[in-house]
Formats: structure tokens, C-alpha cells, sequence
């Protein structure tokens, strides 16, 4: 029969530590702790997911700023804050993007390539002067390189080049691929469904990572444009 304590007086104390030690770092392995020694605790993807499709971001939580929580910015973080700004409109939030001139990102996320490989999200543009080509584009980001480079697909709404245009990337930058052309429709939302998956075996020859890295959005410099929920669905 296997002995599980001393109930004897002279043990009650340090059995008692050996309990209150066990429960906190079995709190700490569950939260996780930062760099700075602090206990977080582990970031989740948003609600409103099931088995088949899983919410990315639904730019219903800005900070103090109105810019979303958990995201960042490819360059300044203060030019970022001010040209993409969550706004509101009949209970619908979304991310305006108005003059941008770098990438934002989300690495907030559980996202498996393989089991869904569709990227569903949706646009609207608000603005766009008379000879401007590049309107917006998504970079879905599926691995990283040697050097831990994100390596990714540039998904573009281009108001000349046609649908299905190509540019091969290089070492750094990203192929991309037109999938709306015109600077059509104004003031309305249009969603689109890509699977990035099979593009990114297409374009980098080899299986992403287990989990995708992240997603980035990009406004153009002299549009305005609106970016609306981002989720990704099995096929």
C-alpha cells in the first residue's frame, strides 16, 4: 500500500508548503510567464468560432487609441495610430485605413493553414483619387524563413492591373496576386475567399508551418478604406 503523507504533527507544516508551492507553479505553467517574470495569461483566438471556421479579428476591441488590441505596426507605431483608426457603423466594427503608408499585423491567433486554408475577409472603399493604382492589399503569412522573416502572399485590390495579374517576389518582397480590379464599388462591402494554402504550396514549393505566423493589412498612401472582419474556414 503506498504511504501518501505523515499525518504526523511535526510534517503538518511542511506538507502544507509543499501544497501551496505545487498549486502555484501549476498556475504558472498554465498562464505562462513573460520576460519581465510577470504571469500572463495565454492569449486566446476571438469567440465565435466552431470546428469549420475560426475568427481571426472582428475589430471589436480598440485601445484608448482606436487602434486594435494585439496588433502592430511594420514601421512606426505612432504613424500607424494615426491612419488606421476602429470605427463603428450600425453595430458593425471595422478598420478604417485612411493614407497609410506601412503595414499593420496580428500575430494573435491559432491558426492551422492546412485544416483551414480559406481566408475570408472583407473590404470597402471609401476613397480613391483619380490615377492611384494600388488601393489595399492582405498579407496572410504562413511561415517564417531561416532568418525568421515572415514569409507571406500579397493579396491586392489594384484600380488598373486585372484579376489574376501576377509579380513574382523576390528576396524581399512578396509575390503578389491581383483578386479585385477598379476602383469599384465605392461605399459598399465585398468579401472575398481565397485559399492561401494552395497558393502558398504554388508559390513557395513547400508545406507552411503548423500554425500560420500571422496577417497583415496595408491601405494605399492616397486611399481611403475600410477592412471588416478576417476569419478562415476549412474548405
Amino acid at each position: 500500500m503506498t504511504q501518501v503523507v505523515n499525518v504526523q504533527r511535526h510534517h503538518g507544516f511542511g506538507f502544507l508548503i509543499s501544497m501551496v508551492c505545487f498549486f502555484l507553479l501549476s498556475f504558472i505553467l498554465v498562464t505562462g510567464v513573460n520576460s519581465n517574470g510577470l504571469v500572463w495569461a495565454e492569449e486566446s483566438v476571438p469567440q465565435e468560432s466552431s470546428g469549420d471556421s475560426i475568427l481571426i479579428e472582428d475589430f471589436r476591441s480598440p485601445d484608448e487609441r482606436g487602434f486594435p488590441q494585439g496588433w502592430g505596426a511594420q514601421r512606426s507605431v505612432v504613424t500607424a495610430h494615426e491612419t488606421y483608426m476602429i470605427q463603428e457603423e450600425d453595430g458593425v466594427s471595422f478598420l478604417r485605413a485612411k493614407q497609410a503608408s506601412q503595414r499593420v499585423y496580428t500575430k494573435k491567433m491559432k491558426w492551422d493553414p492546412k485544416t483551414h486554408p480559406m481566408l475570408v475577409w472583407r473590404w470597402r472603399l471609401q476613397a480613391v483619387p483619380e490615377g492611384e493604382e494600388f488601393i489595399a492589399a492582405i498579407y496572410p503569412s504562413l511561415d517564417t524563413d531561416m532568418m525568421f522573416i515572415p514569409v507571406n502572399t500579397k493579396y491586392v485590390w489594384s484600380a488598373t492591373l486585372p484579376v489574376g495579374s501576377i509579380k513574382e517576389g523576390g528576396m524581399f518582397s512578396s509575390t503578389e496576386i491581383v483578386i479585385r480590379s477598379g476602383p469599384e464599388p465605392v461605399g459598399e462591402w465585398v468579401e472575398e475567399r481565397i485559399n492561401v494554402y494552395k497558393d502558398f504550396l504554388k508559390i513557395h514549393n513547400h508545406e507552411p508551418a503548423a500554425l500560420a505566423w500571422g496577417i497583415s493589412l496595408l491601405g494605399g498612401s492616397a486611399v481611403e478604406i475600410d477592412f471588416g472582419s478576417l476569419r478562415v474556414e476549412a474548405e
